[in-house]
């Protein structure tokens, strides 16, 4: 036993205590994937999934992955720089011209795609000023460019979607240059950035935006892509980065923007160069998934926000506090987290699998359990849920805020 074992058995006195009290929530083995799904032979819901135009498990999808693994097998066994397809090639072209970019490239991972891009570009002559809720890809980016030597940015953050804030940034910076970064929709609140507001500010002083919008790719714009066809921002973001593994049914990175940025970028993300290819599986089945969206987006889309009106509407009607939620993503705040842990069990020894968020995913009094709206749900899966909500939140009382402290012991 060395210190290593010592470490990793202190760091898990937390999870010892949830799992011996059975209320750990995480790792249940789905026997199936898709929306409907079992655990330990028990149908399940799943509203974790952000499988958002529910499209991953369509035929067509599934069959286009099969003839890819006739011709090119599960993997190409080396990075993109040496184990690039026609398929890369042709998909990354599509991509780029749904999108309004000159240029795509495909990661293995959103998160990859991430963390390239800003040690690519951020230098010490540069700035990089973060949103305060910034997801984990953009924190990692970040403090990988800045602990780079000789790289090393200035690292600033300003209050969640304020523009005020971010002004505040840009005109105490210390560097030359300096990129905003911020995300389309924010997962763990399901809000939306404030992206004109903070475009007009970072446009005053020169400062480049970074905009993922991995949860807005295929659920805003009337064609499904993204927050800039939303409100009318083509030409104005630079850089975009996105993901396979919501609305495009796999896994992998996007990076958007002009030719000579994403040429740059292939060349010095380490993310890019020293990871394997992306499967052509992945690459075939989210080639038909824009299929299905360059033919009929706006009625995918559509549907899936005609389901989270439905959701949103009725879950607000029961009582239940939403946060600051205006998409498809909605976190129904517990502010506790044994209400939150008890009100997953209760769900999923009910059939529906809800994910709950407690510290440190979130600060202590933000707990909650998030629901992920999808067209993929039937009118029946959102009902049942509603229902089983609405019985287990006044059992907990999440509606009503009252102290549930007194009748659940603590873990």
């Amino acid at each position: 036993m060395s210190w290593i074992d010592d470490k990793a058995y202190q760091e898990l006195d937390r999870v010892r205590k949830a799992k011996e009290k059975q209320v750990y929530p995480y790792f249940h083995a789905f026997e199936s994937g898709g929306l409907h799904t079992s655990i330990a032979g028990k149908p399940i819901v799943n509203f974790s999934s952000n499988d958002y135009l529910g499209l991953t498990t369509h035929p067509l999808v599934k069959e286009a992955s099969k003839k890819a693994v006739d011709q090119y097998a599960c993997g190409l066994s080396s990075s993109r720089v040496q184990a690039t397809t026609v398929a890369h090639i042709e998909l990354e072209e599509r991509l780029a011209n749904w999108m309004g970019f000159e240029a795509c490239a495909i990661f293995t991972t959103g998160y990859q795609a991430m963390v390239g891009t800003l040690m690519s570009l951020a230098d010490k002559d540069t700035t990089l000023i973060l949103d305060n809720l910034s997801h984990a890809c953009i924190l990692d980016g970040t403090f990988l460019a800045a602990g780079t030597p000789g790289q090393a940015p200035e690292v600033r953050f300003f209050n969640h979607n304020s523009a005020r804030s971010l002004e505040r940034c840009l005109k105490s910076k210390q560097r030359k240059n300096a990129i905003v970064l911020l995300e389309g929709i924010y997962s763990l609140d399901g809000d939306e950035a404030n992206i004109q507001e903070l475009l007009e500010v970072a446009d005053r002083y020169d400062a480049p935006i970074i905009c993922d919008d991995a949860h807005g790719t295929g659920t805003l714009g009337k064609r499904g892509t993204g927050i800039i066809e939303k409100y009318g921002l083509q030409g104005r973001i630079p850089i975009v980065i996105s993901t396979f593994s919501k609305s495009l049914g796999g896994i992998g990175g996007l990076l958007f923007g002009n030719k000579d940025v994403v040429d740059h970028i292939k060349h010095r993300a380490r993310s890019f160069l020293f990871s394997a290819s992306l499967p052509v599986p992945i690459v075939a089945a989210a080639s038909t998934i824009l299929d299905m969206l360059e033919k009929d987006g706006e009625t995918l889309v559509g549907e899936l926000h005609d389901n989270a009106h439905y959701m949103r509407s009725s879950l607000v009607e029961l009582g239940f506090d939403l946060g600051d939620s205006n998409s498809h993503i909605m976190p129904i705040m517990c502010r506790d987290e044994r209400k939150a842990l008890f009100m997953h069990l209760a769900l999923l020894e009910s059939g529906v699998h809800l994910v709950p968020l407690t510290y440190p995913s979130v600060k202590e009094g933000q707990e909650r359990l998030r629901l992920n709206v999808t067209r993929g749900h039937t009118r029946e899966d959102l009902d049942k849920t509603l229902e089983l909500l609405d019985t287990f939140g006044q059992a907990f009382f999440v509606q009503s805020g009252e102290d549930v402290g007194a009748f659940i012991e603590p873990l």
